[in-house]
């Protein structure tokens, strides 16, 4: 099959048609990968910021059609539409049965590039070429547990849909599950790409009374008015912490980090109320830090600091549930979407992140 394989970090992918997919195992599914967004977590690992064994495919925000269903898998079948998940919980495991599924045992995939048995069912030559991000979908097919892809109705157009696998479970998720935003709170986001702006939305779904949004690039602070931000914010002329403190007198309830860097989650801690929460919920460098004073931050102010792996979801439940907030009209898909390119333009995807151009680039695979 054809996929985009990065041989080293650091070095433009090649577009390959010698990649091997095995069979499915029992419980997998192997689907025809239609679309797939383009993440900051992809580029992160093509550029060698967060490490990875190579050869790799990358692409973790994707959806397609089912072509073959393993022994025992129930509920699925060739033809399906489905949205795929880098994070297919297990549900049995200690995490899942506590209702924590963004720790299920099988998160651990996004990390080390493959299945728990170590395998990938991907290869070229006879060489393991890894899945990246727990999925690697940039490829006109996958190899998933069944549990990781999610049927959908047959009228959602899957270059849509393909935005729910990362962006929107992450960013409405890291609302609705993670922080539990309630109606009339106030929220900060730092950064306006395709989490960020779905944090907004998922803000906006709950109820916030007053959403502020930070990102240094005009034409992502108009995005995010259009997507339901009361405030936008320059952090390149103003504190956002500072304005934050201004507009709500004693801070936010709610402030989330987007963008993955330890400063910002500083800045988020600054901005929040007393008894206040910041959510982590970028991927930031594995080397960088957060300068924290306990006393001045917790020990006085009760302030909170959590983290958040893809929106603390259980995808079983909630791509489906993100769909049925879709087609009331509470959230906006199709306007994460700004440019579509064919999968040959994978390079040029990454500079169009690289260079914060648009929202969501999705690449166009196996039509």
């Amino acid at each position: 099959m054809r996929a985009a394989v990065l041989e080293e970090a650091g070095r433009p992918i090649a577009v390959r048609d010698d990649v091997e997919i095995a069979s499915p195992r029992p419980g997998q599914v192997r689907v025809r990968v239609t679309h797939c967004g383009v993440c900051h977590s992809d580029l992160s690992i093509a550029d060698g910021v967060f490490p990875s064994p190579t050869p790799v495919v990358l692409g973790h925000e994707a959806a397609g059609v089912v072509e073959e269903v393993g022994a025992d898998v129930s509920g699925l079948a060739p033809g399906d539409p489905v949205v795929l998940t880098p994070l297919p919980p297990c549900g049995v495991c200690p995490w899942c049965v506590r209702g924590e599924p963004g720790v299920c045992v099988n998160a651990g995939a996004i990390l080390s590039n493959t299945f728990a048995d170590g395998t990938t069912g991907l290869s070229r030559g006879g060489a393991t070429v890894y899945r990246g991000v727990g999925l690697g979908g940039f490829a006109e097919q996958v190899l998933v547990p069944a549990t990781g892809a999610i049927r959908i109705p047959a009228d959602v157009p899957l270059e849509v849909a393909c935005v729910i696998g990362c962006a929107v479970q992450t960013g409405v998720g890291a609302v609705l599950n993670t922080a539990r935003v309630a109606p009339g709170d106030t929220v900060l986001v730092f950064g306006a790409g395709g989490v960020g702006l779905s944090i907004v939305q998922g803000a906006r779904v709950a109820g916030a009374a007053r959403i502020l949004v930070a990102d240094p690039v005009e034409e992502r602070r108009e995005a995010a008015r259009r997507f339901g931000a009361t405030d936008v914010i320059d952090p390149s002329r103003e504190d956002a912490a500072a304005r934050a403190q201004e507009v709500t007198g004693i801070g936010v309830d709610f402030a989330f980090d987007a963008v993955g860097r330890g400063s910002i989650v500083a800045d988020g801690l600054r901005a929040t109320r007393n008894g206040g929460t910041t959510v982590a919920v970028g991927a930031a460098p594995l080397d960088d830090v957060i300068t924290i004073a306990p006393a001045a931050l917790f020990t006085v102010t009760e302030k909170k600091l959590v983290g958040c792996t893809l929106g603390g979801c259980n995808s079983v439940r909630e791509i489906p549930r993100l769909l049925s907030l879709w087609k009331a009209g509470r959230l906006d898909l199709e306007g994460l979407v700004t440019r579509r390119r064919p999968l040959e333009e994978i390079n040029e995807a990454f500079d169009d992140l690289r260079a914060s151009r648009g929202i969501r680039t999705v690449l166009a695979i196996g039509l």
